[in-house]
């Protein structure tokens, strides 16, 4: 799953993007607003996490001109704030949620989850392509009822790869949504890490499920 963190404060937005990263997140940073609602308004998120205070455009300008925009992607605001009215400012702004600092990487995460949760709640969570099966919410593996167990890189390329079942997903495709937004789509990067998951995904199986497309890039169905 994608995040966008808009966070200006160098430390606090290492800490909550490494630590996403560790939960298999794929995470794109803003340092100030207007990069922040540029990013927001031209790429796919799951989750936007939003600070208050921010330069060049406040997040509650932000998260207003989303919802006006019918942006409807979920929204966690940070802030050093507490007062009634702040929360209050935000929720009427479209917020989902919100989180004062200071604060701990467990309940952040934990309301990530529960706003991921609650957006998907009329979608699918269980993710099939024959006998390959994915949880995204436990972000469990299993093939033909064995689990198998990935790194994060190859997790967050699996899961991109299921989403889009059954389609062409190009290298370019790929960078974007698995590797930062600066990833080089020409290094071979994403070629060793197809590799690496049809080992654990494809080896010793009759069926294979990643396919290349020469020139362009991958499909993930079952072979016929």
């Amino acid at each position: 799953m994608r995040i966008l963190l808009v966070e200006d404060e160098e430390k606090i937005a290492s800490f909550i993007q490494r630590g996403l990263a560790e939960q298999r997140f794929t995470v794109d940073m803003a340092p100030d607003g207007e990069e922040g609602l540029y990013l927001a308004e031209i790429n796919p998120y799951d989750l936007i996490i939003l600070d208050l205070m921010l330069p060049k455009k406040d997040g509650i300008s932000i998260c207003r001109q989303l919802r006006e925009q019918k942006n409807s992607t979920p929204i966690l605001m940070l802030t050093a704030r507490d007062a009634v009215k702040d929360k209050v400012s935000g929720l009427n702004a479209g917020a989902d949620d919100y989180l004062t600092k200071p604060f701990s990487f467990s309940e952040l995460l934990a309301r990530v989850r529960a706003l991921l949760r609650r957006e998907r709640n009329e979608k699918v969570d269980q993710l099939r392509v024959g006998d390959l099966e994915l949880n995204m919410l436990n972000q469990q593996v299993r093939r033909d009822n064995e689990t198998i167990t990935l790194t994060n890189k190859e997790y967050g390329l699996l899961e991109y790869l299921m989403l889009n079942a059954n389609q062409i997903v190009t290298r370019t495709m790929i960078s974007e949504h698995v590797w930062k937004e600066d990833f080089n789509s020409f290094t071979n990067v994403i070629d060793v890490h197809i590799r690496y998951l049809r080992n654990k995904i494809d080896k010793n199986k009759k069926k294979k499920l990643i396919h290349t497309v020469r020139g362009t890039g991958y499909i993930l169905k079952e072979d016929n």
